[in-house]
């Protein structure tokens, strides 16, 4: 059992508390912190969590085996070098952070500490996306081609002005921290790693906080196209289908955190001209929040690496920085 601590006892903080407290026999939270300690009161005593007075609190509890954070997106690669300091483990909520040169000092400082650092894709832990990964692998979708997905709803009307999350600096290309880094993480994973961007980012809804329309053109180094947009102040829906040469696949919904349904469409090569309806497949519900904790929680009590220097997590954090280059300076952008 890992003893865990939040930091950030937020919406999405006091979240991945309720999916593995007393649900998870791998992982539990036993302390936390938050930057109001009088607003978590109530939900630490539910929740049998000891509050401490800060950060710094939580590194030096020698009761504490790792550290989970739910905190503002600037704040995750110094903390994360900080827990590999302290010797604590650590899972950070996505993005890991917003350049890639600070995103890679931090998976470089746990590898030498020897704790498992982990991040918040939990798309990845999607049956549905599972099964995706092996219908390329095995070669029903044949090469990929294109990958197109949205990302939409209304957050930029959640927050008042003033907000954290209507500050340009700490969540710059409007919908890309909060929303389009899963899909762009979920686009890595199935096409690998994305060679340029071509992004435009707009505020055209309200007059003050981040941008609220923004759209980009993705190359992938094996040749792949692909395009994604995430529009934060219309109505909540999401979508991923990707091409191959040998058919299509498709997720989406209104609702993310739930278990997907994956449609497949495949080509009938003895009558090419043929147009078929796509077949929907469901899977057992279950909890992508527990499953990426229950597995973080698996690895970093054997010590193995989870994220590391130059992987998908840092790569991810290379496109969104080419992401931001390219709507400053109107052009296409290589990743670094």
């Amino acid at each position: 059992m890992i003893r865990a601590a939040i930091v950030g006892m937020g919406v999405w903080g006091q979240n991945l508390v309720r999916h593995v407290q007393a649900q998870s026999s791998l992982i539990r939270f036993t302390a936390g912190t938050t930057r109001t300690l009088d607003k978590a009161q109530r939900f630490a005593a539910e929740h049998r969590i000891r509050l401490l007075p800060n950060y710094d609190a939580v590194l030096a509890d020698p009761e504490i085996d790792a550290v989970v954070l739910a905190t503002p997106h600037q704040q995750h690669t110094d903390q994360i070098i900080a827990a590999a300091r302290a010797g604590k483990h650590v899972f950070s909520e996505k993005p890991m952070g917003l350049d890639r040169e600070r995103a890679q000092r931090a998976a470089q400082a746990c590898a030498e500490a020897g704790v498992t650092l982990g991040v918040g894709y939990n798309w990845r832990y999607q049956p549905a996306l599972r099964r995706i990964r092996a219908m390329i692998d095995d070669g029903t979708l044949g090469r990929i081609l294109h990958i197109e997905g949205n990302f939409c709803g209304p957050s930029a009307y959640r927050f008042p002005r003033g907000h954290w999350r209507h500050d340009r600096d700490e969540c710059p290309a409007g919908g890309m921290t909060g929303r389009g880094v899963h899909v762009i993480d979920a686009m890595i994973h199935l096409a690998g790693p994305i060679e340029t961007v071509t992004a435009q980012s707009l505020r055209l809804a309200q007059d003050f906080g981040m941008d609220d329309t923004t759209s980009m053109l993705i190359r992938f180094q094996s040749g792949a196209t692909g395009y994604l947009g995430t529009v934060i102040a219309s109505a909540e829906t999401w979508r991923m289908q990707l091409f191959g040469s040998r058919g299509w696949v498709e997720v989406g919904d209104v609702e993310h955190l739930h278990t997907w349904d994956l449609k497949v469409c495949l080509i009938d090569f003895d009558n090419v001209t043929q147009k078929r309806q796509p077949e929907v497949i469901r899977f057992e519900p279950g909890s992508t929040e527990r499953a990426e904790l229950e597995h973080f929680a698996q690895l970093a009590a054997k010590r193995v690496p989870m994220v590391v220097p130059g992987g998908d997590a840092v790569h991810n954090v290379a496109v969104f920085e080419a992401i931001k280059a390219s709507i400053a300076a109107s052009q296409t952008v290589q990743v670094r």
